[in-house]
């Protein structure tokens, strides 16, 4: 099957299944739309999905390729009405080229992802979430957008040991890595904007996204990385002992979420967990791995990281699902299929793009 039908496919097949009412499908109508980091994991598939809703309108991207690495926006698809510009949140010359094109909603997706990368490299994981954010929202303000949909993180924000599920009243301080201070802080900001300037924002938190559009690499989540491992017939680690759970979530799922947050009107001013609602375990999800891909190779266990100090994670939807109709519709073990589906049809980008560098990973330290 052709590249780009596979991904189209996809989406497609999703929209389906959801059934976008006419009012959703009408308020994106002739918009342009900005979607910074678009040419990411969840940024791709949400800016393939927005393609279908936008008709003659735009969906513009702005992605400085750093999460493929080889330069080559390779993760987006050819549409007429999707346009590629490679920049980058912190240049304002990137940012005045893309708001010539008269941005109605932003989706800022671009973060300099994630914990362990901004433990090793703290400043310019600053400059990158908070200076870029600070930089995207003051020229979103000036622009008078409609709507600013802001990519948080539920991983991040709630620190450590909260009760469960995660509700978004809860608010801790005690956070381990810059990057869960700068989620924090992004979402401060965008509070900031909204009530000083009447800028509409969204803040959404999103849990664990897995599936088509992540590239493994050192500083990546652990399922694209255990899959491109494990394909190679490698040793998986596992970071504690393998009951941690996580909340993981399909990232189409996340990309329905973002659709409904930017659409409702009660969503304005709000937060949200944007989840599956369900715990996995490490140690699940690894055999699951290993199931699919035919390796036999036992676990390697090793230490957490010092950052890393939640044993679990389950987030409440209820809000989500109340004010925008949120209601994630993919099972794991289907999400799952469709992201090995995904590495086996796109392994020679992927071989390209991912980013192990020689010797000691500081990612699993």
């Amino acid at each position: 099957m052709d590249k780009d039908t596979f991904r189209d496919n996809l989406v497609q097949d999703y929209l389906t299944k959801i059934n976008l009412n006419n009012e959703i499908k009408a308020y994106f109508k002739s918009k342009n739309i900005l979607v910074t980091g678009g040419a990411g994991a969840i940024g791709s598939n949400l800016t393939i999905a927005l393609s279908k809703l936008v008709g003659d309108g735009k969906v513009i991207v702005l992605d400085n390729l750093s999460a493929t690495h080889d330069g080559s926006p390779w993760n987006l698809i050819n549409k007429p009405n999707i346009m590629f510009v490679k920049g980058d949140v912190r240049s304002d010359r990137d940012l005045k080229r893309v708001f010539k094109e008269r941005v109605d909603i932003v989706f800022h997706l671009a973060a300099f992802f994630a914990n362990q990368n901004s433990v090793d490299y703290p400043e310019t994981s600053a400059e990158v979430d908070v200076l870029g954010m600070i930089k995207l929202l003051e020229i979103s303000t000036l622009s008078e957008v409609e709507k600013f949909i802001y990519a948080s993180s539920g991983c991040a924000i709630y620190g450590s040991f909260p009760e469960l599920p995660l509700k978004e009243d809860f608010i801790s301080m005690h956070l381990t890595t810059p990057y869960q201070i700068n989620k924090m802080t992004g979402e401060m900001y965008c509070n900031f904007y909204m009530h000083h300037y009447g800028l509409n924002i969204v803040n959404c938190r999103f849990f664990n996204s897995f599936g088509p559009g992540e590239i493994p690499g050192q500083y990546r989540n652990v399922i694209p990385n255990f899959i491109y491992w494990s394909m190679k017939g490698r040793q998986l680690p596992i970071t504690g002992d393998g009951s941690e759970t996580r909340d993981f979530t399909y990232v189409l799922d996340l990309v329905q979420g973002l659709i409904k947050s930017a659409y409702y009107k009660e969503a304005i001013g709000e937060n949200f967990n944007l989840a599956a609602g369900r715990e996995i375990s490490i140690s699940d999800m690894a055999k699951q791995v290993q199931k699919v891909t035919g390796n036999e190779i036992e676990f390697l266990f090793k230490e957490r990281r010092k950052w890393d100090t939640k044993p679990r994670l389950l987030a409440s939807i209820e809000k989500a699902s109340r004010l925008i109709d949120y209601k994630p519709i993919i099972d794991f073990d289907e999400g799952f299929k469709a992201n090995l589906d995904w590495f086996k049809l796109f392994d020679e980008e992927i071989e390209k793009s991912s980013d192990f560098p020689p010797g000691m990973s500081a990612a699993l330290k």
